[in-house]
């Protein structure tokens, strides 16, 4: 008769069923999905056949019976599979080893149960069944030895010892009881495989490995002494059902668990970047030359090591050409060199252009970049072994300015368990790409102050030039007049013809190297074109924005559209717009005799037309100007940045002179002041 202690067990593994499919449908994992059918086919296999062993097979139709058996080897192969997912090539498809390892044994269960009718056919056919179990033995041994969690010696073995145990129970207890030792060896792996996969003691492992294991004691009814004896056999099957309903509460524990690992190495990941973030900041970047900026490679690579989870961090940047090894932190003596000469024959042109390179994690700027096309015969960087590594790209206008080589990925390391989801992900790179994008506008901009500081230098020694060929051209002009008054009157042969000759000779001299000095101090253009002033505009207010944010500056930009073009030189009024902001952000800050309130610290750049002129306003709520109708002068006293305040306005002054256009400047009520700079339209 029917066993109705299989109803209460039933009932709650059917009720623990839409948890499992919950927790797939919030987490979308795949092993739950697995755990999830497993336990839907045991549901099937003990509502079809609610006896434990084949002796009930005669109350219950043979195909039901044929179904539950059938159920039952589906449900232990997903068992295996969720903990063991190995693959093997066949061709060009690749395919897991539990698809032709539990094909077998379902083929079976419907050949004993619905076609034999549980009794061991003659003839022939008698080999049907073990020819399957061999089949499926030769499978589980390749599995055991695939590379998985459970070291190969053990899965071999294992593999080795069951399969020959369901095959002495096919020849000594018939073909029924195999089909239970396939079942029993499924169950117990599964129970060793999840010591091994998870690795921990937690409820969720202890409970899920010891219902497996408890649920697969159905083999002890193979042996007389139990199977034989009804009261302890029906105290047997008690104890298998209870241990299936604490293999279903142990996964749906351990899928919890699971969960609660992955949201905490989440929130360390969170906590780590932040903190990265906040390293990369700190560093002051900012410098006048571009050689001083690049001697600090060595500094930011030891800071990306420390602070990243790469071991080992490079940073190349554009030189002349070609690519020079600025830093380098966690490399050997002869890795550094070798990069330093590899990057030498890397060109900037066209080098990690967006699209030509795949990146290393989706949605990443990061690349792998292969350094093979660069290697010698016989470099040794390829001795080595150091041929690839991530790049995450210096990216300027037109080409890569330099790139930073990153290696050696790290663990995170939250607590025992926070092993998985430990592969590189897109915020591991973020801060890092960050940092890569600062260091270039960084650099761009130092490279552009170098050019002004240039600029200014030549254009102050162009005026000094011309100032000193204009006072010292009256002087000598009077000098040559009167030599020429005393050579007419000095007799020829005299004495003193000769001294007048010298005097006249050096000072024509002179007046040739005045010619020279105002030949040069005369400022040379750039070649003038139509610019687009709302295009400059707006370029250099995305390439600046980030200036402003970290100074805590509120930056406004109104640009009046359908603006005419300029003709002047797109870099020199470039210049000239960048001075006025570079002032007025000094104004602001409250350098220099006043200070800037607490309440206002904003910077607006505008743009408008009237009538043939565009007017660009950059206006500033910070300290006014002491005199704005001396504002352009060089060294007017009181200005914002001290003595030399003016010498930056004074040069944006003599660029919009050079251009045809005007500069000036007034100030704002109640407070603030504003530099007005007028062009020609094209």
């Amino acid at each position: 008769m029917p066993d109705y202690y299989n109803i209460p067990a039933l009932v709650l593994i059917e009720l623990l069923l839409p948890a499992f499919g919950y927790l797939y449908l919030r987490f979308r994992d795949a092993r739950t999905l697995l755990w999830f059918l497993g336990f839907f086919f045991a549901v099937i296999s003990m509502v079809l056949v609610h006896f434990e062993g084949p002796s009930a097979a005669s109350d219950v139709h043979p195909w039901m019976m044929a179904t539950g058996q059938a159920a039952i080897q589906v449900s232990t192969a997903l068992f295996l599979a969720s903990l063991s997912p190995g693959r093997f090539q066949l061709g060009q498809l690749r395919i897991l080893f539990v698809i032709p390892y539990a094909l077998p044994a379902v083929i079976a269960s419907v050949l004993v149960y619905g076609v034999f009718h549980g009794v061991t056919p003659a003839g022939p056919v008698v080999f049907v069944v073990p020819a399957l179990g061999a089949v499926a033995m030769f499978v589980a041994l390749l599995w055991g030895t695939a590379k998985s969690k459970l070291p190969q010696w053990i899965g071999f073995s294992y593999c080795a010892v069951l399969g020959s145990f369901v095959l002495w129970t096919y020849f000594v207890a018939g073909m029924t009881w195999a089909l239970i030792a396939v079942q029993y060896a499924n169950l117990l792996m599964t129970s060793l495989l999840l010591i091994f996969v998870f690795r921990r003691l937690t409820p969720g492992v202890v409970l899920s490995s010891a219902g497996f294991a408890v649920w697969s004691l159905t083999a002890l009814q193979i042996f007389p002494a139990i199977g034989l004896k009804p009261v302890l056999n029906l105290d047997l099957i008690h104890v298998i059902v209870m241990g299936r309903v604490v293999a279903a509460i142990g996964m749906i524990m351990l899928t919890l668990e699971d969960e609660l690992d992955i949201n905490k190495l989440a929130r360390e990941r969170e906590r780590r970047a932040r903190r990265e973030m906040e390293a990369y900041t700190a560093p002051i970047l900012a410098r006048r030359r571009v050689e001083d900026f690049d001697r600090l490679g060595d500094e930011i690579c030891e800071l990306v090591r420390e602070h990243s989870r790469f071991r080992q961090a490079a940073l190349l940047l554009e030189n002349s050409g070609r690519f020079r090894l600025a830093g380098s932190a966690g490399f050997d003596d002869a890795t550094v060199m070798a990069l330093n000469e590899v990057g030498s024959r890397i060109s900037p042109l066209g080098f990690l252009e967006p699209g030509s390179v795949a990146p290393a994690v989706e949605q990443s700027k990061t690349l792998m970049l292969d350094l093979t096309p660069w290697l010698a015969p016989g470099d040794d960087l390829k001795r080595l072994g150091f041929t690839s590594a991530l790049a995450v790209p210096l990216q300027g206008r037109s080409t890569t300015e330099g790139v930073m080589l990153l290696a050696g990925l790290r663990p995170i390391e939250v607590d025992y368990r926070a092993v998985a989801q430990n592969d590189l992900r897109a915020d591991d790179l973020l801060p890092i790409e960050m940092l890569a994008s600062r260091l270039q506008a960084t650099r761009s901009q130092t490279m552009m102050f170098e050019k002004l500081i240039d600029s200014e230098k030549f254009s102050g020694l162009g005026q000094l030039a011309a100032n000193v060929a204009h006072h010292l051209n009256n002087p000598l002009t009077v000098i040559l007049g009167y030599a020429s008054l005393l050579e007419e009157t000095v007799a020829p042969g005299a004495p003193e013809r000769k001294g007048v000759e010298s005097i006249l000779s050096e000072s024509r001299r002179m007046r040739s190297t005045l010619e020279s000095l105002s030949r040069i101090s005369r400022p040379q253009t750039d070649q003038l074109a139509a610019v687009s002033v709302s295009e400059m505009l707006a370029d250099m207010g995305q390439l600046y924005r980030n200036d402003f944010l970290q100074r805590s500056i509120e930056f406004r930009m109104n640009i009046a559209p359908g603006l005419p073009r300029v003709l002047c030189s797109s870099h020199q009024l470039r210049q000239a717009v960048l001075h006025c902001l570079q002032y007025s952000i000094a104004a602001v800050e409250g350098h220099g005799s006043g200070s800037a309130t607490e309440q206002s610290r904003t910077i607006r750049l505008e743009a408008t037309c009237e009538g043939q002129l565009v007017q660009i306003m950059v206006a500033h709520s910070g300290v006014g100007f002491a005199s704005p109708e001396r504002a352009f002068d060089p060294f007017t006293p009181g200005q914002v940045c001290g003595e030399t305040g003016g010498l930056g306005l004074s040069l944006c002054a003599t660029i919009l002179r050079d251009h045809n256009g005007r500069a000036s400047a007034v100030n704002l009520e109640p407070q603030g002041a504003a530099i007005v700079l007028e062009l020609q339209t094209a």
